[in-house]
């Protein structure tokens, strides 16, 4: 998968699962894209260690749900790590 098609993915995979998870959680467009990136990293990871299914193909089902999944995973860790912030300013 080329480089554009990876932050493609990212993108969409990062919006997807900030629709997914309830409640609000910060960040504009480019912290989406950075999670969702990372999401799709972490899920193309984890799939390939215990599914042995990498993220290859851009189209494949395989692909948009490992990298929805890892997006989730780190939506839920951001959460975690700005709600403690928002409370204290």
């Amino acid at each position: 998968m080329s480089f554009f098609a990876f932050l493609i993915l990212g993108l969409i995979a990062g919006a997807i699962a900030k629709l997914i998870l309830p409640g609000k959680q910060g960040g504009g467009w480019f912290i989406t894209l950075l999670l969702g990136v990372v999401g799709a990293l972490l899920g193309g990871w984890l799939g390939s260690l215990i599914l042995n299914r990498p993220l290859t193909e851009f189209w494949d089902l395989g692909t948009w749900l490992l990298a929805i999944g890892g997006s989730i995973i780190v939506l839920l860790i951001w959460g975690l790590i700005t709600r403690n912030r928002s409370r204290t300013t």
